[in-house]
């Protein structure tokens, strides 16, 4: 685990973030393990609140990876452009332009730092800090109406940054299928995936374009079954 005297905290607010359950979560992980997996990490509270050595996170959200790879190596930026957008009173006319930059970002692919702190920001500024993009995978929530306020803890997120930096933690992009080829005996999988909305008005799986769907679920629970005995061993 990592030697951090100070616990770390996500940055984001994430629809199903687990921080409200994380001592039910801990109360029934194993104690010894090699390596952590975490397929769809989202916001990352059960990963940042245990802190693994050897771990590997994965989303299919680009933008979200770009965060923690640019937290990872380019938090003074980040924090920078936060603060100089937090410097500004925010109206609707001001969200609305700051999504416009973001949504430019993601039309021209443009993975920077500047994009990861337009992440942050928006995240404290839009409506209940859920993420949800359109069909062609532009941000699309409104505005919540909070003018001022802090986006970070700065101290927060240099720690996690740190602990990326000096901890053996892969950060990928991909099916999380492709993430788990790699998972042998005693390693632990922690799967916390978008989950299956109970009405079309209680759909949260939109954070990238393509969904998830039925048939990704089928497949979820095929590889479920296909580790247990592996991890088990």
């Amino acid at each position: 685990m990592y030697s951090c005297q100070q616990s770390m905290n996500p940055v984001l607010k994430w629809a199903g973030g687990k921080k409200q359950l994380l001592p039910l979560i801990n109360a029934m992980l194993p104690n010894d393990y090699c390596r952590y997996y975490e397929p769809f990490v989202g916001g990352a509270a059960v990963f940042l609140s245990l802190a693994p050595s050897n771990a590997i996170i994965n989303d299919v959200n680009i933008q979200l990876i770009n965060l923690y790879l640019q937290i990872k190596n380019s938090v003074e930026e980040i924090i920078y452009y936060i603060n100089f957008m937090d410097n500004k009173t925010c109206d609707l006319d001001y969200y609305l332009e700051m999504r416009r930059k973001y949504n430019k970002k993601i039309q021209t692919n443009t993975l920077d730092a500047e994009c990861a702190a337009l992440l942050v920001w928006i995240n404290k500024h839009c409506f209940n800090g859920l993420y949800r993009v359109n069909s062609k995978g532009l941000f699309n929530v409104p505005y919540n109406n909070k003018i001022q306020g802090r986006s970070i803890d700065e101290e927060n997120i240099r720690n996690i940054s740190r602990y990326l930096r000096t901890k053996d933690i892969s950060i990928t992009c991909s099916d999380f299928e492709d993430t788990c080829k790699t998972v042998k005996a005693n390693d632990f999988v922690y799967f916390d995936s978008p989950y299956i909305p109970q009405s079309n008005t209680a759909d949260f799986t939109s954070y990238a374009k393509t969904g998830f769907t039925e048939e990704d679920h089928r497949r979820l629970a095929s590889l479920y079954k296909n580790l247990m005995p592996q991890v088990q061993n």
